[in-house]
């Protein structure tokens, strides 16, 4: 329901012309490659993975996407700073989720255990690097086409859960939570990341990409009012310093 919600960012991104919205097919199962697939991994490692771990596994993405780019994209090459800012924004982000796995109400600690959701959380951040890096080589397409990704995604992911899952029922709150994801997490970062790709170098773009946990926690101290830790200001130290590495590098 939120890739639903969020497709329709997309009708004054395209002064509500749809036609903008059409890409060709392939291009449109790239889309839903990237958009569906991903969630679909992910939540699967969030259920049968302990969620920091699988989490962490997740954000192999940035890297994943660092060190694919001479791989997908003709033209792109890897110097050796690329890879150093890359793992040390890694180890940056691993900070952030194994030291504040105790933040907020996770029962889960940080204790690492083996669990095959680890596999899908591998899977979909194979899955987002590659898409990310495909968008730059399919044909050309407007940002507001993004609202057709997410369309035929949230569809997708509505026939699984009628497949898959127990009905539910969902109160007022859980609407207004429902619509505020599909308008920010799963709407508008769709079409910023997709504008950002387009305009900027996919390398460095992976590598500030780690500033997401860092973020993510940053706001997750302050709405539950504990103290800053540690490793957040460790892992800001390393994510900058990765940041700062990675975009100099020519």
């Amino acid at each position: 329901m939120s890739l639903l919600i969020g497709s329709l960012i997309a009708l004054p991104m395209s002064g509500f012309n749809l036609s903008r919205w059409k890409v060709p097919l392939s291009t449109l199962a790239l889309g839903i490659y990237g958009l569906f697939s991903y969630h679909f991994l992910l939540f699967l490692a969030l259920r049968h993975a302990p969620p920091v771990q699988a989490n962490l596994v997740n954000y192999l993405w940035p890297l994943l996407m660092v060190v694919l780019s001479p791989v997908l994209l003709p033209g792109m090459t890897l110097r050796p700073v690329h890879v150093f800012a890359t793992l040390l924004g890694f180890a940056g982000a691993a900070a952030v989720i194994l030291g504040g796995s105790s933040v907020g109400s996770g029962s889960e600690g940080s204790t690492a255990v083996w669990a095959w959701g680890y596999l899908p959380a591998l899977a979909a951040a194979f899955i987002w690097a590659s898409y990310s890096l495909l968008t730059k080589r399919v044909a050309a397409f407007p940002t507001a086409a993004i609202g057709s990704f997410a369309l035929a995604s949230g569809v997708l992911s509505l026939l699984c859960h009628a497949l898959m899952e127990p009905a539910v029922s969902l109160s007022l709150r859980d609407w207004s939570l429902v619509t505020v994801i599909g308008l920010g997490p799963m709407g508008a970062a769709f079409f910023l990341w997709d504008k950002a790709l387009k305009l900027g170098d996919t390398r460095h773009i992976g590598i500030l990409s780690y500033l997401t946990p860092l973020l993510s926690t940053a706001v997750l101290i302050a709405v539950s009012d504990k103290p800053l830790t540690w490793n957040v200001g460790l892992a800001t130290a390393m994510i900058i310093a990765a940041a700062w590495l990675g975009t100099r590098a020519r």
